[in-house]
């Protein structure tokens, strides 16, 4: 098209010349102008155009609030997304928090744990009654969660209720009767607490522990399996029944895993109170005490006053369990299994330390 519109303009030009020279004398015609003639390029050049950018916008995600959940009482929760700050009010609770490592986050607890944990917690930790906490002090530590245990409502009184509706996130964790139950218990305190491999750790270690000492008592033959008397307070003219567990607790469980048979495992209360002949009258061939407000309970109860032909006494076998481990529902119940395996059969439960937990 160039070459074409540079040839019209030549001509055109030509034509104007010859017009010039009209009504002149003629002249030797001139020699025509040359054309120039511009060369095509090698290749076509097409115009580029641009294509337009894509611009990418990153919008930022809202950050997270915490995470729905039911706790252990099947209330629903939102544990935030950072767990700093703890109130711990029960005692079996902050033992796990300790060995999961968060004793530092522990702010407040309650006077039980301060009784039996308070060396391992920060001298600044503020405790307070786990059945009449001062619900408008923990509103103002503003902690991130409170764990709390069916002890603390136990009469159908919400004691943190004005701390719920404060906002602040009270997972709750009603005492298990099960073994099981608790390793539930675990897990969840994991997960609320960010860190759901540690208490699934506890729960699995805690299994295989149960598992193992099963395995033993499998091989205790039936004949030599022995009658046992648990007691959780001792009987005296002031209060002379005996408080003993009975079916329906995870502490009758333990008795029955190691190849043991709970005299009072034909109750039907969870929780029964012996009278003394009962107790005599079962004749247990062990005795295991959690008691805790005894002094020297031990001589206590080998020198009861009517109780010289019980077996158990007369055997010498009654044994004091830490109280800690047999009566708060967490992992360290293997502990009191494992002193219960080996006061009840030494023999057969000889090497059954090495199952204890590491923490």
């Amino acid at each position: 098209m160039k070459k074409r519109f540079l040839t019209m303009i030549a001509g055109a030009m030509t034509t104007l010349a010859l017009l010039a020279g009209c009504g002149q004398e003629a002249e030797a015609p001139a020699a025509e102008a040359p054309v120039e003639t511009v060369a095509e390029p090698a290749t076509e050049v097409q115009e580029e155009v641009a294509e337009p950018v894509e611009e990418t916008v990153e919008v930022a995600e809202p950050e997270s609030t915490g995470t729905a959940m039911k706790d252990r009482s099947g209330n629903d929760i939102v544990v935030p997304a950072e767990v700093n700050s703890i109130v711990s009010m029960a005692p079996s609770i902050s033992r796990v928090l300790i060995d999961m490592g968060y004793a530092d986050k522990i702010v407040c607890a309650d006077t039980n744990t301060q009784a039996s944990y308070g060396s391992e917690l920060g001298a600044d930790v503020l405790y307070m009654d786990m059945m009449a906490p001062d619900q408008e002090q923990l509103v103002a530590l503003a902690p991130d969660l409170i764990f709390t245990s069916g002890m603390s409502s136990k009469d159908g009184v919400d004691a943190f209720s004005s701390v719920r509706d404060a906002g602040v996130c009270v997972a709750d964790i009603p005492s298990s009767v099960s073994l099981k139950a608790i390793e539930e218990d675990l897990v969840f305190i994991g997960q609320c607490v960010g860190n759901e491999a540690a208490g699934q750790k506890l729960a699995d270690d805690m299994q295989a522990a149960l598992d193992e000492l099963a395995a033993i008592a499998a091989t205790i033959p039936e004949e030599e399996k022995k009658t046992v008397l648990f007691e959780l307070f001792t009987p005296s003219a002031d209060y002379p029944t005996i408080y003993t567990a009975g079916p329906g607790t995870y502490i009758n469980e333990m008795m029955e895993l190691i190849g043991a048979v709970n005299i009072a495992a034909d109750q039907e209360a969870q929780w029964p109170a012996l009278t003394e002949e009962a107790a005599v009258g079962a004749d247990p061939q062990v005795i295991l005490t959690a008691d805790m407000y005894t002094p020297d309970v031990i001589n206590v109860l080998l020198t009861m006053p009517g109780w010289e032909n019980v077996k158990a006494i007369k055997d010498g076998a009654v044994y004091q369990l830490n109280a800690d481990q047999v009566n708060q529902p967490n992992h360290h119940v293997i502990d009191a299994l494992i002193d219960m395996a080996e006061d009840i059969y030494p023999e057969y439960f000889k090497d059954a330390e090495e199952l204890r937990p590491a923490a």
